[in-house]
């Protein structure tokens, strides 16, 4: 089962979505987008926002990263009933999976670029601290709550991600051929202008000059000959 909220304190208003147990995790991790945003840290559903075109993960608006951070909390056992809980996120290209690995666990590509210290260069994951359980957030969130269940979730998750893939290749593509428009517009600038300056020449110092066979260059009339 997948669960999909709609979060209101954003604009747009943004999804989240989460699997219902380490299995449905398995997918989540499988066909995650580029630009998904993974939060987790205790024994609990990883939550997966996903970001609007455009939109950087390390510019979410504090209240959004709330939401997942509370939707994480209450979705562990162990973590909903503790006060003071720390939920780690990063971006989903940078979760690490091999067959090592229990199911629906994960790890991180390089574990030194975890932000243990706020370190300004050390984006890549940080973490936020829940002080307590916010039950009127979980309760909007909640509220929201449309679910897919297996299989149907998996092919709808694939569908999602072929058709977001899909979408990129052709801004991909999109912005591919307006550079080259561009590349050939100025390209017969140039030429445009060769031309227009060699017509100029022409026209102050005569066709041979262009052509380089006159003396143009000689504007005082003398042969070489004259100097010897």
């Amino acid at each position: 089962m997948v669960y999909y909220y709609t979060s209101t304190v954003s604009d747009p208003p943004s999804t989240i979505y989460l699997g219902k147990d380490k299995f449905e995790n398995e997918e989540l991790i499988k066909y995650g987008w580029e630009e998904d945003f993974h939060a987790d840290n205790l024994s609990s559903a990883h939550i997966y926002l996903r970001l609007t075109p455009g939109q950087s993960w390390k510019d979410i608006p504090a209240a959004l990263v709330e939401d997942c951070a509370q939707l994480t909390k209450a979705n562990s056992i162990e973590g909903n009933k503790r006060d003071n809980v720390t939920v780690i996120y990063t971006p989903w290209s940078n979760l690490k999976k091999d067959g090592s690995m229990a199911v629906g666990q994960v790890s991180f590509h390089d574990p030194k670029k975890l932000n243990l210290n706020n370190h300004p260069r050390k984006l890549q994951t940080t973490r936020i601290l829940l002080p307590t359980r916010v039950n009127a957030t979980i309760n909007r969130l909640t509220k929201t709550r449309t679910e897919i269940p297996p299989p149907a979730s998996s092919a709808h998750l694939l569908a999602e991600r072929d058709a977001h893939l899909a979408e990129l290749r052709k801004a991909t593509n999109a912005e591919l051929q307006k550079r080259k428009k561009e590349e050939a517009r100025l390209a017969k600038e140039r030429r445009e202008e060769k031309v227009r300056k060699e017509r100029d020449w022409e026209e102050l110092y005569g066709e041979e000059a262009v052509n380089g066979e006159g003396r143009a260059n000689n504007q005082d009339g003398f042969d070489e000959d004259d100097f010897m």
